[in-house]
């Protein structure tokens, strides 16, 4: 039967909610990262471990461990380990049963079928029956958390929400290619017209008023049209500390999908 060991790409938001949601479901979960991973929402990405050692989301801690001994030790305390293998290279040292891609690259970096069992992909680049098992549907909207069998998902746009009848705009992209100098912090309140980001000479300032619930690391090289930074006027600072409606519909989409291929598929390892 399956271990239910689960190999996580990408410790980003999305890639923290199914870790989060699948570590609280039983299954042995660890994230595979690269030495300098990059995320918007910070406060509850596990991808921050890179850089402080560890992060603490909603209650599970995540450990950056350096080899399959590392992640064995996190194991026992219930807590979710993140290891820095750009090559995955240690997949070939684990026994893993379900590979997750959360990546949210918009493009394959890699995944196939091969590397697991049950393979999943989060967002568009993939197409379900080919290149993984399982696509999710990630973009905001009717469909979101969709489970995809065959095909791909909605390429995604800066225009994630509709608030009171109008649609804002809560992403703001880099302008150009260049190292980041930010000049605020998530869970700031901030105004509109007000300087947030310099990039290679580019001043970066907030389009609306409402809370700064996420932003790039100070000096993160970014290209242009890469998505930097979030404003919401809807939310407090106290949910910028909490994983987004649309990041937990997608791990729990992500739960289903395994339930499904375990129970229904019946996938099972010799």
């Amino acid at each position: 039967m399956l271990r239910d060991i689960v190999a996580i790409r990408g410790g980003g938001e999305v890639g923290t909610a199914i870790a989060h949601k699948l570590r609280r479901s039983g299954f042995k979960v660890f994230i595979i990262e690269n030495n300098n991973p990059f995320s918007i929402r910070r406060t509850v990405s596990y991808a921050q471990a890179v850089f402080d050692n560890e992060m603490m989301v909603q209650g599970i801690k995540g450990i950056k461990v350096e080899n399959v001994e590392g992640i064995l030790e996190v194991w026992k305390n219930k807590q979710i380990p993140i290891i820095i293998d750009s090559e995955c290279e240690v997949l070939k040292e684990i026994p893993v049963d379900i590979l997750v891609d959360a990546i949210m690259a918009k493009k394959n970096l890699g995944t196939h079928r091969d590397m697991a069992a049950i393979t999943i992909a989060t967002g568009p680049g993939f197409t379900a029956g080919q290149d993984v098992d399982i696509v999710i549907e990630t973009k905001v909207g009717h469909d979101q958390g969709r489970i995809i069998f065959e095909g791909m998902a909605e390429p995604e746009t800066s225009m994630p929400g509709e608030s009171d009848g109008f649609e804002y705009n809560k992403v703001q992209n880099s302008p150009s290619d260049g190292i980041v100098k930010t000049f605020a912090e998530i869970g700031d309140q901030v105004s509109k017209g007000q300087k947030l980001a310099e990039i290679a000479g580019h001043i970066i300032r907030a389009q609306q008023h409402g809370m700064l619930r996420g932003i790039v690391k100070e000096g993160s090289r970014v290209w242009k049209d890469q998505k930097i930074l979030e404003i919401d006027p809807e939310v407090s600072e106290e949910q910028c500390y909490r994983l987004s409606q649309r990041s937990r519909d997608v791990a729990g989409s992500v739960l289903e999908a395994i339930m499904y291929l375990k129970n229904e598929k019946k996938i099972n390892i010799d």
